[in-house]
């Protein structure tokens, strides 16, 4: 018993520290070496991770704890992942050894059947490879669009000088969203002829224009509404799913995955054998492989099938230019489960017929580039065994991510009340401001590293260039990093003045705050100057924070979508019906006395919008919650609705604030809000 326990010790620590459990030497409180004599007994219950040496050849594990609980329960501490409990793990470990002793009587020893399954994908990706399709996809990308929306990314949280680096990974993370848009799932493609609905009811003959692209399978429907025949062939060349745009998760991984190799990423297709498919690339900013899911637009989240979608898995192989390579243990969680299921052929037999595709992909490689794939691929196995037994999911503990940097605040337009001090009527301020949007709008249409809108004079933009509003005109556009400009030719222009970045961030809060200040004021009967200011334009708003939550919805609902200040932008939490948090934590420590706080509905889904919650403050790094407001039954009459709440608690510093809210868990699971602003008290 003490034997196994140790063993079950030494494998938890080779999940975290990739050690192999016979080169380990373990050292407890006061230097006693741990070995399968030693009384466990009287070592610590609970253990932690202290350091790992490797001098002299020798890998050591030093680790410490308290209590006499015995080794019934071992807690490791470690940034990167949780392990099993000692019995979980050997009731795992266990039940693969059971699943392997199994599948040699139920698996057979032919590999042919498995090959076969993988051969096909092998060649598909070699017109991936193809310079030709490359440029095609190349082509239809709005490149300046997603370099845009990577940069903007980047820049709210708070990296306006991002790497090379940095930027191909947010670039990608835009050519995934991108994708999910533009391309269209097909379960019955609409009448050729009338655009009625059809239902499938044969397989075709494949028609030579069909086959040039690989359309081999061809599905028949039949009209509803016409009762004509629509065919829908299964295009496997990517070329010409560039043009169709349509398909099922085949079309769409192929397709995507051509676009990844089309922009120069390492990238692989992956084959689920209980049909599924979707694409893997490397990203140098993470240091590993990272999943992508085109159809579901969601990315870094392997889990998602058996977790999320209840998948038996068995066999996930990803297939690239330069081998194929067995990574389901990077999307299961219950390995020895999965084991029980890989009855194709044995795991020897499946590992060899992958090995000798491998070195066939890679003859005539350099000596130099094999080693280094020979070196990743080390370190992906070590990877891919060190987070089998893992308890980390990081579909569901989302990182911290930062949001409002004080570069933009001023985009809030709290310049606006310039306009009123200028004496400006209520009729002619709503003409200002709406000839003001459609610059903006303007300038929002044109490349955001060239934006440049010149006047003439018989155009709008002249009517904004007068003398009564150039000053605070300028002002404004100077907050949103652009600036006025007379021309050789007396004409003057509007351009950028700082980061195009800074500007392409300003320009949808600016937008969307200009509409809600025009409704405001069309549905105000006499004209205050606090109809412009309330809720919008308050000076005290606190921004730049850190963001965590409980769940969010990858791509459309993110957290920081809270706090972005653009009025389309939601944050969605999947479960949150049944109660979820957000924190906003301030990126400089600095305490803040909240006076106020403002919420508003998101686009749609009212029953989504929240009920019941509670806004809390820690000035401890969460050891004290304090309660600042509580609220209950609140509804929200229509979408992007605005609603403020005083806070009526003592006061309570705080440099950190969670919102926690439940709803009525029959209603919806979901739970979402267009955004939080939160205001401090005056100073």
């Amino acid at each position: 018993m003490v034997a196994r326990k140790l063993l079950v010790l030494k494998f938890q620590l080779f999940s975290l520290t990739s050690i192999p459990p016979d080169e380990q030497q373990i050292i407890g409180g006061e230097d006693m070496v741990i070995a399968e004599d030693s009384d466990l007994d009287a070592v610590t219950g609970m253990l932690r991770l202290v350091s790992i040496s490797g001098e002299g050849g020798s890998n050591t594990v030093s680790i410490e704890g308290d209590g006499d609980e015995g080794l019934n329960t071992v807690a490791i501490e470690n940034d990167n992942s949780l392990v099993q409990s000692d019995e979980e793990l050997a009731r795992m470990l266990q039940a693969e050894e059971d699943a392997l002793f199994y599948q040699q009587f139920q698996a057979s020893d032919n590999g042919r059947a498995f090959e076969q399954r993988i051969r096909p994908y092998v060649t598909q990706f070699l017109m991936y490879e193809d310079r030709v399709r490359q440029e095609a996809a190349r082509r239809t990308v709005p490149m300046d669009e997603l370099e845009e929306k990577a940069l903007v990314s980047l820049a709210k949280e708070g990296n306006f000088k991002p790497s090379k680096v940095e930027q191909d990974h947010a670039f990608l993370l835009q050519l995934l969203l991108w994708f999910k848009r533009s391309f269209r799932w097909v379960n019955s493609p609409p009448c050729d002829y009338c655009t009625g609905g059809t239902e499938f009811y044969d397989m075709g003959v494949a028609l030579p224009a069909e086959i040039q692209f690989q359309g081999s399978r061809v599905e028949l429907y039949r009209c509803s509404v016409c009762s004509k025949t629509t065919r829908f062939p299964r295009y496997n060349d990517p070329l010409k799913l560039v043009e169709t745009r349509r398909g099922r998760c085949g079309e769409w991984a192929n397709c995507f995955t051509l676009y990844c190799r089309a922009f120069g990423y390492e990238s692989r297709l992956v084959l689920d054998f209980t049909d599924h498919l979707w694409t893997e690339c490397y990203s140098s900013y993470l240091g590993r492989w990272m999943h992508l899911d085109p159809c579901e637009g969601i990315y870094d989240n392997p889990l998602l099938y058996e977790k999320g979608w209840g998948k038996k898995l068995n066999y996930v192989i990803a297939v690239s230019k330069d081998g194929v390579y067995d990574v389901t243990k990077r999307y299961t969680r219950k390995w020895h489960e999965v084991l029980t299921r890989r009855n194709i052929t044995t795991e020897s037999i499946a590992s060899n017929v992958l090995s000798e595709i491998t070195k066939g992909c890679r003859r005539g490689f350099a000596s130099k580039e094999l080693s280094l794939l020979n070196d990743r691929d080390k370190t992906e196995l070590e990877t891919l065994e060190r987070d089998l037994h893992s308890l980390d999911d990081t579909s569901i503990q989302l990182p911290g991510r930062r949001s409002g940097a004080k570069e933009w605040r001023k985009s809030r337009l709290e310049l606006v009340s310039q306009f009123v001090d200028n004496g400006l009527t209520k009729s002619r301020l709503v003409e200002v401001l709406e000839l003001l949007k459609k610059l903006l709008l303007d300038l929002s249409k044109i490349s955001f590293r060239a934006r440049r809108l010149l006047s003439t004079s018989d155009s709008y933009a002249s009517k904004l260039f007068t003398l009564e509003m150039l000053p605070p005109l300028s002002d404004l556009l100077a907050a949103l990093s652009l600036k006025v400009e007379l021309q050789s030719d007396e004409r003057l222009s509007v351009c950028l003045a700082d980061d195009p970045v800074k500007t392409s961030i300003a320009l949808p809060v600016t937008l969307d705050h200009l509409d809600d200040i025009v409704d405001n004021l069309k549905n105000c009967a006499d004209f205050p100057k606090q109809s412009l200011t309330l809720p919008l334009l308050k000076l005290n708003r606190i921004s730049s924070g850190l963001v965590c939550a409980s769940g969010e919805e990858l791509p459309f609902g993110i957290a920081t979508s809270a706090f972005d200040g653009i009025r389309n932008s939601k944050w969605e939490e999947p479960n949150g019906a049944k109660g979820c948090w957000i924190t906003y934590e301030t990126t400089d420590g600095k305490m803040h006395n909240l006076e106020a706080y403002e919420l508003m509905s998101a686009n749609d889904a009212p029953e989504r919008d929240p009920m019941n919650w509670v806004l809390e403050g820690t000035n401890d790094g969460g050891l004290t919650w304090y309660i600042l407001d509580e609220q209950t039954s609140q509804t929200f009459e229509h979408r992007f609705q605005r609603k403020v709440f005083k806070v009526k608690s003592v006061e309570h510093p705080s440099n950190t604030f969670r919102f926690l809210s439940v709803r009525d868990v029959e209603a919806a699971s979901r739970l979402q809000l267009g955004s939080i602003d939160l205001y401090e008290k005056p100073s």
